[in-house]
């Protein structure tokens, strides 16, 4: 999925929640280390549903956390400081 707009960021925060993200193709490591899972809601969307997950080792980053500080927001902010101190020189 992509980065979460204003109103699912507050939402998570509100609900005191967090917003995983996974790098793409890890989908069978993701499965793998979910150990049981249980529907809380929503039950007649399938797999758009709520669900519960019992996980170990799951290999996931935090993209939005529980007080709402999102990745997408720091992230970029971080790299560019970072790669705007890096001097360009064209040949």
């Amino acid at each position: 999925k992509s980065e979460r707009g204003p109103v699912a960021i507050e939402a998570i925060k509100d609900n005191k929640s967090a917003y995983l993200m996974a790098v793409g193709g890890a989908a069978y490591l993701v499965a793998k280390a979910i150990k049981s899972a249980k529907v809380v809601g929503f039950a007649d969307l399938g797999m758009e549903a709520i669900y519960e997950f019992d996980v170990e080792n799951m290999p996931v980053t935090v993209a939005v956390d529980s007080s709402g500080t999102s990745v997408h927001e720091t992230g970029p902010k971080e790299w560019q400081a970072k790669i705007g101190k890096i001097p360009v020189t064209i040949a």
